[in-house]
């Protein structure tokens, strides 16, 4: 059947036009129609009630003169008045177009049509269990108009699920020729259905349906529609459904993915375990266990980032995922599951090895020398005369993007542990400053080395000034390199949280930096994710976790 692409905006004609062949939608054909058009309907019907509240009821009859017909019609196709909101939507219209004070003959005889309308409408919008309202013959068989018209759809639901799965029912065998059309012919009149939770159960066994067909046998817009409501949070489906939904249609895993991204970006966070939960309701972590879905889910993050020039939310919620998904991966009970290296396809595959080796896995002590290990087999893959291109840098750089909290730990190190701090440092001058040539990093590193050796004179002094860290706050503040600043910034940071000079003067020094710096973001991003690691490692002492509590409370206020 030949689809209409995109209506124009308030196409009064082009609407009544499908009105009038739909009808009461009486036939197979005007019954598809109406399916396949009906969320543009609805998104139409919403964009003609936001014009209309605006306006005078007698402006909007003479500027739009096509609105009475089209409405009338819209109300008595049954599809149109159970799809969704598109019923409210259309009460809202007519109340709209009700004059309050009717000053003429026709304004009142347009009232009284308004009205008739608005009954029909509250009245089919519920099923009274008045006895005497509902029709003799299902009266006779002792049921509530209500209570038959529930059983009759979840008799419907039953037998279609027995047909979909292969039984026969009434001498129709599912396996015959015409499947692959019928099973497409039933996702198509589920469209306007799909949020009554008596349907799950046809929902998720279409949605597992397998024909064997070379192409997708169930309609794309039964798929969006689905997609949208679950994303909607209005319908609720096994995960296994959800994940068969996504597989069969990528643009419902990428919209899913930017959908995830859209939630964490827009809302305020507190803290990473809050990201983490809202990350694991949305099933993309649980999901991914399909590399399929992995890898889209894995590109989709890597576009944005790219397109967001790797602002730290960004950086934050992929390390996050990143965490679920092992998880997930590591509870898998299935006997054949996908190794990780179907999942990260990179040619050092001991340099991802080292990656997903999770901190907790080994002793604190241990730390500090896992972290060479990644910096020396990272630097010797980066100064690799096949690393030539900008392209082949990003993706190692991406690749450890994803495991951020060795990151973090290894800055911790530098600060917290007698270590050898060149390997260290260079794995954060990478991480930060990615795109350097070699004489460029040489020189970052140069500068992070002189803040690191000022830094470590200081941690036996007990009471510290702003101005005994004056050499490093010129550094950050004098730079004209956000990755250097990000990078000393991070240093400074983690000094002030972990050595007992630094409580004294955390809030005053950070308020400081960030008002030179405008790098409010990246310093509460990096104090959540601290936080978080301390309350699950559960070692550092009271002191510490208080003034870092304090700093998220005053951050969080500016960012």
């Amino acid at each position: 059947m030949a689809q209409d692409t995109t209506v124009p905006k308030l196409d009064f004609e082009y609407w009544l036009d499908k009105a009038i062949k739909w009808g009461q939608a009486t036939t197979v054909e005007s019954q598809q129609d109406v399916c396949l058009h009906l969320p543009q309907l609805q998104e139409f019907l919403h964009r003609v009630y936001e014009t209309l509240k605006h306006m005078d009821s007698i402006v909007a009859i003479q500027q739009f003169p096509l609105i009475g017909q089209l409405l009338g019609r819209l109300c008595w196709n049954p599809f149109v008045m159970g799809y969704d909101e598109s019923q409210k939507t259309l009460m809202w219209c007519l109340y709209c177009l009700y004059s309050s004070e009717p000053q003429n003959p026709v304004e009142l005889k347009a009232n009284s049509w308004i009205r008739s309308l608005l009954c029909h409408l509250l009245s089919s919008s519920k099923w009274e269990s008045n006895e005497a309202e509902t029709s003799p013959f299902i009266s006779a068989l002792g049921y509530t108009s209500a209570d038959y018209y529930c059983h009759l759809v979840k008799n419907m639901v039953v037998s279609l699920v027995a047909e979909l799965r292969g039984h026969w029912i009434n001498g129709l065998n599912m396996q015959g020729r015409d499947s692959g059309s019928r099973v497409n012919a039933v996702s198509l009149f589920c469209l306007p259905l799909v949020t009554l939770p008596d349907l799950t159960p046809l929902l998720e066994t279409l949605l597992l349906y397998q024909g064997g067909a070379s192409k997708e046998i169930l309609s794309s817009e039964f798929l969006e529609a689905v997609n949208d409501a679950f994303l909607k949070k209005k319908i609720s489906l096994p995960e296994s459904a959800v994940f068969s939904l996504w597989l069969r249609h990528l643009p419902s895993l990428e919209k899913a993915t930017l959908h995830l991204l859209d939630q964490l970006v827009s809302i305020q966070l507190n803290s990473l375990e809050e990201v983490a939960c809202v990350i694991k309701d949305s099933l993309l972590p649980q999901a991914a266990s399909h590399p399929a879905i992995f890898r889209i889910v894995n590109e989709i993050f890597k576009n944005v980032l790219l397109e967001t020039d790797g602002t730290p939310e960004v950086l934050t919620i992929i390390q996050v995922f990143t965490q679920l998904f092992l998880q997930s991966h590591q509870n898998e009970t299935k006997q054949h599951k996908f190794p990780l290296k179907a999942y990260f396809p990179y040619r050092h595959q001991p340099l991802v090895s080292a990656l997903l080796r999770h901190p907790f896995e080994l002793p604190t002590t241990q730390w500090s020398q896992h972290l060479k290990h990644i910096s020396d087999m990272l630097k010797a893959l980066v100064e690799d005369t096949n690393t030539r291109s900008v392209a082949d840098l990003f993706e190692i750089w991406f690749l450890v993007a994803h495991f951020g909290e060795w990151l973090d730990i290894a800055a911790e190190q530098l600060l917290k542990a007698p270590v050898e701090p060149d390997a260290l440092l260079w794995l954060l001058a990478f991480y930060y400053c990615p795109q350097n040539e070699n004489q460029q990093r040489t020189q970052t590193m140069v500068e992070a080395q002189a803040v690191y050796n000022h830094l470590m004179m200081l941690p036996s002094r007990t009471v510290l000034s702003i101005k005994d860290l004056e050499a490093a706050v010129h550094t950050v503040t004098n730079t004209d390199q956000r990755c250097i600043q990000h990078l000393i910034t991070h240093l400074l940071t983690n000094f002030l949280l972990f050595s007992s000079g630094g409580h004294m003067i955390a809030q005053e020094f950070i308020y400081h930096i960030t008002e030179a710096t405008g790098t409010s973001k990246e310093i509460c991003s990096l104090l959540i994710r601290t936080a978080y690691r301390i309350n699950h490692n559960g070692e550092e002492n009271q002191r510490t976790v208080r003034v870092l509590n304090d700093l998220l409370q005053k951050l969080k206020l500016k960012v």
